[in-house]
């Protein structure tokens, strides 16, 4: 039996405390988490788990008011109201009263000793396992009483056929055929249905084996970044003018050849080499304005993390994994994929999704493709798990931007169903960044103009491909492997930046834009800027197997979602 480490959660706003709690709890064996403040510790709780928290706060009139919000939130919700939680009070017993009266399982005066805080741990541990434990037996006992309650229907209907035929043999021979019969029937439904539950559970281990599952594979993700670090340019080389060089070794060979033209030719010459001058002036002209877009732009540009969950159809239950090996990835079957169920305590199967949202709308709004926000729509892949009998559902949507170490959440505002845009709003507490421009005149988009592209293209791998290895190690390692924390240990090192390209139009057309800018997947949603530094475009699709044809919806069509509304979220837009 695999041995899972119990998860526990700290909330403290004081950093030397924060250190000194992990440390112990660590030296336990727990795997631990801590976070500065309720919000962030919330939001780790619903995203990620855990089996116990610890709660340090004062209880002031504001800490009472903070106490009880996080309280109430955590007993309000089915994913943590098992959690137990621990609060840390100032000293005297009326305070640990108060705590314990606004909810905790448990609460301890400061200054606290390791050893009691420990043993305090270890028992609501112990309760929370006999919770799980307790759960299941009910969940088993439950299923238990329904096959009671049929068999009692069997042996009533023995009785009575019994009864009946007490003076005839042959009567009472038939009616035992008959019940044997009857039971044999009822056998047959009960392991038909338990077969066709098994048999979903088995069609949608296999779609899952086909998707990106929420538990990374540490060396392929290691893979996947040496790969692309050595195949993709630096940002750098990307904002590189195209064939600069090459009109800067032609302008030296036609000087050169100029020292030794004739006066037929040198007119000629002369005509070619200011043509070849003119053009690479124009080339770092768009350069030069090219980063000046950067500089203002890109903290405004977002990377998003989409997580997607399964619930079944039938039970609504979500799909979970079995367990967990030692290196934490999902135990398998002996064909090599994940054993799935819809009990238990393992993970949550969840897939990660990848894309780009730019801030355009006020409170928080940012745009981006639809099919980032529903990863559902137009998706083979997932929608063969509707096929199983699992439903696809949103499980949270976090962002991340340039500059601040963290995760903010986000909720579907608005989906358009004439194109592929969606804006999600974004909570951004008390950071400050600029709306990005917009320009949907006819005059914003130009064929042939320069544009420059933002984005996170390639996703997660594209980020890690732009640090060296031992950092990739190190964070995969602290991480272990989880998607959420490998993003967090990305975004604490200032490491989550967008990939920046630089491009022209090659065709502009009612409903798209063409551009040769290098984009992949993951930098869908990412803004395409035109050489004023304004907003003309968001990219939404490649050409594989021909250079040089991405596409992006005019921004027109995002006008729409962005206007002022009141309408509730997940409202949809019209275009």
């Amino acid at each position: 039996m695999e041995n899972i480490r119990e998860k526990i959660v700290i909330i403290e706003a004081e950093e030397g405390s924060r250190t000194t709690l992990a440390a112990i709890m660590e030296g336990e064996g727990y795997e631990v988490s801590v976070f500065s403040s309720s919000r962030e510790g919330l939001d780790a709780l619903q995203h990620a788990g855990a089996d116990l928290l610890l709660l340090d706060i004062d209880l002031c009139a504001a800490g009472m008011l903070n106490i009880q919000e996080t309280l109430a939130t955590i007993r309000g919700s089915g994913l943590t109201a098992a959690v137990r939680v621990i609060v840390l009070v100032c000293p005297g017993a009326n305070n640990r009263a108060l705590g314990l009266d606004l909810g905790a399982d448990d609460a301890v005066s400061r200054p606290w000793e390791a050893k009691e805080l420990l043993a305090r741990t270890r028992v609501q541990l112990r309760a929370r396992r006999a919770d799980r434990q307790l759960s299941e037996q009910m969940r088993v006992a439950v299923e238990g009483q329904q096959i009671a309650h049929t068999a009692f229907d069997a042996v009533a209907v023995t009785e009575r056929m019994a009864s009946s035929a007490e003076s005839l043999d042959k009567r009472l021979n038939i009616g035992f055929a008959a019940i044997f019969a009857t039971v044999m029937v009822m056998a047959g439904i009960y392991f038909m249905f338990a077969h066709t539950a098994q048999k979903d559970l088995k069609n949608a281990t296999i779609a899952i084996a086909g998707l990106e599952g929420g538990i990374l594979h540490q060396q392929s993700l290691i893979a996947d970044a040496r790969k692309l670090h050595d195949e993709q340019s630096t940002d750098e080389t990307a904002l590189g003018p195209s064939g600069k060089g090459e009109l800067q070794k032609q302008a030296q060979d036609l000087k050169a050849k100029m020292t030794k033209a004739g006066s037929g030719q040198g007119a000629t010459l002369q005509k070619q080499l200011d043509d070849t001058n003119a053009h690479l002036r124009r080339i770092e002209q768009e350069a030069d304005s090219a980063q000046n877009l950067i500089r203002d732009n890109v903290k405004s540009i977002c990377l998003l993390h989409i997580s997607v969950a399964f619930r079944d159809q039938k039970s609504g239950q979500r799909l979970r994994y079995a367990g967990m090996n030692q290196q934490g990835e999902p135990l398998q079957s002996s064909d090599g994929n994940p054993v799935l169920t819809l009990g238990g305590s393992g993970p949550e199967v969840k897939v990660d999704i990848f894309g780009t949202g730019f801030l355009a709308g006020d409170s928080g709004r940012i745009v981006t493709n639809r099919h980032v926000a529903e990863p559902w729509w137009n998706n083979d892949e997932l929608n063969q798990m509707a096929s199983q009998g699992f439903l696809a559902e949103m499980s949270s949507i976090h962002a991340y931007f340039p500059g601040d170490p963290r995760a903010f959440t986000g909720e579907i505002q608005d989906i358009s169903k004439g194109t592929d845009l969606a804006t999600v709003r974004i909570d951004m507490q008390d950071l400050k960044r600029p709306l990005l421009s917009i320009d949907s005149g006819k005059g914003g988009a130009v064929t042939g103009e320069p544009i420059v592209l933002m984005g996170y293209a390639t996703g997660l791998a594209g980020i890690l491909a732009r640090t060296d290895e031992s950092t990739v190690q190190q964070i995969l390692t602290h991480s272990g492997g989880d998607v959420s924390q490998v993003l967090a240990e990305l975004a604490h090192r200032d490491l989550i930046h967008p990939i920046i390209t630089q491009g022209h139009i090659g065709d502009i057309l009612p409903d798209k834009i063409v551009f040769d800018a290098q984009t992949t997947s993951g930098g869908s949603g990412g803004p395409l800027f035109n050489r004023k530094g304004k907003v003309i475009g968001v990219t939404y699709a490649i050409l594989k197997g021909f250079g040089g044809s991405n596409f992006g919806i005019p921004i027109r069509f995002s006008e729409t979602l962005l206007a002022p509304s009141i309408a509730s979220p997940r409202t949809h837009a019209t275009d």
